[in-house]
């Protein structure tokens, strides 16, 4: 359960993240191809996650309140690549820090916050391996709205069409409509700060 790898739909330029929010951030947001304040609150960490996956598990099929509009974001794979390395680990981890009083002082620091859990099936069940989650404050979230983003699409009907098909038992279609997520790699001295294996 301690192998951990960034799995994401990616192209040469972009990498898609999904987040999950009410109708009037995700409208707003669509309509100005950005997050747009108000409604988004700029001034809260907003987390993003390569996995659809965890995104569903998460949303419950965007069922769950405030969450029921599931968001593709594209994202310029250099605006995630900075975010991931000016990242730290949302627990201490020896290896990566010092000291747990070193791992505390570069927390209360970055805006950026990284935290590793189980990937999920489309069963939304745990799966031996482990997915990345991003947290972005103060000037990543500035970096995000203002520049990273290059395309934001409501995939909630999408998302909910999986799901109908699996409710049906139909799951073999339902897998077969997933997104195409592939390894991304990523420079050394990055997958090391956020303890990638």
């Amino acid at each position: 359960m301690n192998e951990r790898v960034i799995r994401a739909l990616n192209d040469e330029q972009t990498i898609t993240v999904y987040q999950a929010y009410n109708r009037h951030i995700a409208e707003s947001a669509v309509a100005a191809q950005t997050f747009v304040s108000p409604p988004f609150k700029k001034e809260r960490m907003t987390w993003i996650k390569p996995s659809f996956l965890w995104m569903m598990y998460r949303s419950g099929w965007a069922l769950k309140e405030n969450q029921e509009h599931i968001l593709a974001v594209k994202i310029k794979r250099s605006g995630f690549e900075w975010a991931l390395q000016e990242a730290c680990l949302s627990h201490f981890e020896a290896g990566v820090h010092a000291s747990p009083e070193d791992w505390k002082e570069k927390l209360s620091g970055s805006p950026v916050r990284v935290q590793w859990d189980p990937e999920k099936d489309i069963f939304l069940q745990a799966l031996p391996y482990r997915s990345i989650q991003i947290g972005l404050s103060g000037i990543a979230v500035e970096k995000y709205c203002a520049d990273w983003i290059v395309q934001i699409e409501d995939i909630t009907e999408y998302s909910k069409g999986i799901h109908r098909l699996l409710l049906e038992n139909k799951v073999e279609e339902a897998k077969s409509l997933l997104p195409l997520e592939q390894l991304y790699p990523l420079p050394d001295p990055i997958a090391l700060n956020i303890k990638l294996s």
